[in-house]
């Protein structure tokens, strides 16, 4: 694992994450916790695509970046959507 695409992802992620905040202001988690869930899910997807892709994801490190940005906006989405869901009891 190359450091410097893991810190690609990190912040592409966060950036991510806090752009799908901006987007969808009902399920808005906050800048602190959409960036740090944003940095996880930029980071773990791509960790994921980078195994999918053995000989490297389509774009280099741009394509790295933008997937990672468009992961790390998909989790902070899941967990405002869930924010306010009520389990049944």
């Amino acid at each position: 694992m190359d450091p410097m695409t893991l810190i690609i992802q990190l912040i592409s992620g966060a950036v991510g994450g806090n752009l799908a905040g901006l987007i969808a202001k009902a399920k808005n988690l906050g800048p602190l916790l959409n960036t740090i869930l944003g940095a996880a899910g930029g980071a773990g997807g791509g960790q994921i695509l980078t195994q999918i892709f053995k000989d490297g994801i389509p774009g280099g490190q741009a394509g790295n970046a933008g997937l990672s940005a468009l992961l790390g906006a998909v989790l902070p989405l899941i967990a405002g959507f869930m924010k306010n869901k009520k389990l049944p009891t």
